[in-house]
């Protein structure tokens, strides 16, 4: 068998990518869209608030298995080969599509001009270091800018543009702040303490549409899709008819799996590319992990369940994984989510949520508030199980509460139930 029939091509050099190539060694091939040295996606916040240099965002030198700006534009599985933008072929033993998500773009009105791809000037995602560094490029103190989206992205994201005094405005169509990861109460905290950084705060507000200017400079964005054309931005139009002026925006409305070239090739696809047990697409020589496999019903989009994935294919790709016994190699992650949140030499506010962080009829319910030092902890108990969990303010125990969470270890027993409350009220040696 010669070596490109048993290279390994992995197309996405994001975390998951990357991840399985340091794994695997040997006759790998990375295909990487961005031109950037390969980055922690998860750091951008930090690059937009300037704590942090693009630089410190910088993920391990993959060496020569990485092709930097080169994007795969079809697959032929009958040949086994990718063809790439550039008119190269890679040939293929096994593939691997990590090729991530897009953000989603939503349906407002002047976002784009009919037949246009364009975002007007001023209009950005928040997804790529380059929409990081076009943001930094744009933000200075006193600038207008609205945040759509309420979700981790967005409240990321608002926090950054206030930290470099921006004038931001968080508009979240749903009644709460992260409302798929927090409680009423959790939300709430966090709502105050972005108001406390200067962010005014809509929720149940929806987005109607862009107001645009001509733009006779015509700057392009550093997106190659979609680019920037001759309109600048001047304000947001809300359905009840209130409009804010604006003068950047920021499109933080999730994320959605890039499947396009799954799609094209034939592969089994519904909101994402979906995968067994061994991360194996209905193609049995073709592969997929991290945001754009789908596993059992669900698309993860955190970088958590991407490394799991990416390790869990590097052990059955080598043989060592538990794919090959009776086990499943993959039986889906347990994701933690955690933001850090600072506002000038105030205390940050850490917030960690795991789990179901709302109760259902029947679970029981621990909850711990400190006003003054602004703490809050919950857990939610079903049965003699441990469900889910919220923390703000002080994140000593989490670890230990998600190990427990992450188990199923049942807490029965008087020991099991004193750990739990000691946990909460564990204050770090504070």
């Amino acid at each position: 068998m010669t070596s490109e029939q048993q290279r390994v091509v992995v197309i996405g050099g994001g975390l998951a990518g990357l991840r399985l190539a340091a794994r695997l060694g040997g006759d790998v091939r990375v295909l990487g869209e961005e031109e950037h040295v390969p980055y922690n996606r998860v750091l951008l916040a930090e690059v937009l608030a300037g704590r942090y240099s693009p630089e410190v965002t910088a993920l391990p030198a993959p060496g020569p298995a990485l092709r930097r700006g080169v994007r795969a534009v079809r697959i032929d599985r009958a040949e086994q080969v990718v063809h790439c933008d550039d008119g190269t072929v890679e040939r293929y033993g096994t593939l691997v599509l990590a090729t991530g998500s897009n953000p989603v773009l939503p349906p407002l009105r002047g976002l784009f001009e009919p037949e246009g791809r364009e975002l007007p000037a001023g209009v950005h995602a928040f997804r790529t270091m380059d929409d990081c560094l076009a943001l930094s490029a744009a933000v200075r103190p006193g600038v207008r800018a609205v945040v759509i989206g309420g979700g981790l992205l967005g409240v990321s994201a608002a926090r950054a543009l206030a930290e470099r005094g921006a004038q931001v405005v968080l508009a979240q169509q749903g009644e709460r702040l992260m409302e798929r990861q927090l409680d009423a109460e959790a939300s709430a905290l966090l709502h105050e303490h972005l108001t406390a950084m200067g962010v005014e705060i809509h929720t149940e507000c929806r987005v109607r549409g862009l107001s645009t200017t001509p733009h006779p400079a015509g700057r392009t964005s550093r997106n190659p899709v979609p680019t920037q054309g001759p309109r600048q931005v001047t304000g947001v139009e809300l359905a009840d008819g209130y409009r804010l002026d604006a003068d950047l925006v920021v499109l933080a409305c999730g994320v959605r799996p890039r499947t396009g070239l799954a799609l094209a090739a034939g592969l089994d696809v519904r909101r994402g590319i979906l995968v067994d047990d061994e991360l194996r697409t209905s193609d049995p020589r073709i592969h997929a992990v991290g945001d754009c496999a789908e596993h059992a019903g669900r698309v993860y989009g955190l970088a958590g369940p991407a490394l799991e994935q990416a390790d869990a294919l590097a052990g059955v790709l080598l043989g060592t994984g538990k794919g090959l016994t009776a086990d499943p190699a993959y039986n889906g992650t347990r994701a933690l989510t955690r933001l850090t949140l600072t506002a000038g030499g105030d205390r940050p506010l850490d917030l960690a949520a795991f789990g179901e962080t709302t109760a259902l009829p029947g679970d029981d319910v621990v909850r711990l508030t400190d006003a003054t030092r602004r703490t809050y902890r919950k857990v939610v108990i079903r049965g003699d199980r441990l469900v889910g969990g919220v923390l703000l303010g002080e994140l000593s125990s989490v670890g230990a509460l998600a190990r427990s969470w992450e188990d199923g270890a049942p807490l029965t027993d008087r020991h099991g139930l004193t750990d739990l409350h000691h946990l909460l009220t564990d204050d770090g040696g504070s």
